[in-house]
């Protein structure tokens, strides 16, 4: 853990709780993420002091806490700019809006963990004109608000967290997820994406991501699967919650409540647009109901 791996002439990652990745151009490297927390920032620049590197900048695949945990403490030691796509950009600077739209309003102290909630730091808008030679990036949307996958020279991909590994699928069934049909459209362009070698945030290196992106979307289907055969009669988002986490063996706390609870929410407002399932009013309750 927290070892620095070379994949290219140009091209090193961290392998850490989220992975680390290292573009080193002209001896600045240019870090993609910031590290899950502080420990993992430290580690980042144990790697890039011994090596006589200086840092550049760092690039934030999107602004969950663990990938910009460690931003502010990379800024405050080095005084480097923090970089994001649009909104996430906004959610670093103002990290108290993770946990308040993960709540869906004023959130409690519980929901100001690390692993919600990274520090508070200045982050400016990402554009093509920022990067150093060499690095490029494309927008990777459906996990977060906005995502972005950075491609170096060397032909090497960090596609942050727009897969979960099969063990994860497998234990937690329900990875968090913004918008489901952005999602999707991501993973099929990602059985298509040609690269010699993806790293994802939280998976080994891979030379192919295509068979673990089917894996992703097979599991997508099998959750909405799931959603619509439990709301054939009417569910309160509550009761559907309640029928997913015993279902798929999901242990409930505070925490999980929150992730699995806005993620079903966001495959009940696709299942909506297509077609498939509407809110029904029963009194005072929010039913959701499939359409037959």
């Amino acid at each position: 853990m927290y070892d620095l791996n070379q994949v290219g002439e140009s091209t090193f990652y961290m392998d850490s709780p989220a992975n680390v990745g290292f573009y080193v151009e002209k001896n600045k490297v240019f870090l993609i993420d910031g590290g899950s927390d502080k420990d993992a920032a430290k580690k980042a620049l144990k790697h890039i002091e011994s090596r006589g590197w200086t840092l550049g900048a760092v690039i934030c695949t999107h602004s969950h806490a663990d990938h910009a945990g460690g931003c502010a403490l990379l800024r405050q030691r080095t005084g480097c700019k923090v970089y994001a796509s649009g909104v996430g950009a906004a959610i670093i600077k103002y990290s108290y809006l993770e946990p308040t739209y993960l709540y869906g309003g004023f959130a409690m102290k519980d929901l100001h963990s690390k692993f919600i909630m990274s520090a508070p730091c200045e982050c400016e808008e990402l554009t093509p004109e920022v990067l150093p030679e060499g690095l490029e990036y494309m927008h990777i949307d459906g996990h977060d608000f906005e995502q972005i996958a950075l491609k170096t020279r060397d032909g090497v991909w960090f596609v942050a967290d727009s897969v979960a590994s099969s063990e994860t699928l497998s234990k937690y069934k329900i990875p968090f997820l913004y918008d489901i049909a952005k999602q999707l459209d991501t993973l099929d362009r990602l059985t298509k994406l040609e690269g010699r070698l993806f790293i994802p945030a939280h998976c080994p290196p891979t030379e192919s991501i295509a068979e673990l992106a089917r894996i992703n979307a097979d599991n997508i289907r099998e959750v909405s699967d799931a959603i619509k055969r439990h709301c054939a009669g009417g569910l309160t988002i509550d009761e559907l919650l309640e029928r997913l986490f015993a279902e798929f063996g999901i242990k409930l706390y505070l925490t999980q409540y929150a992730l699995v609870g806005f993620t079903t929410r966001s495959y009940l407002s696709w299942l909506y647009e297509k077609g498939e399932i509407k809110p029904v009013f029963a009194g005072a309750k929010l039913l959701w109901k499939t359409i037959e």
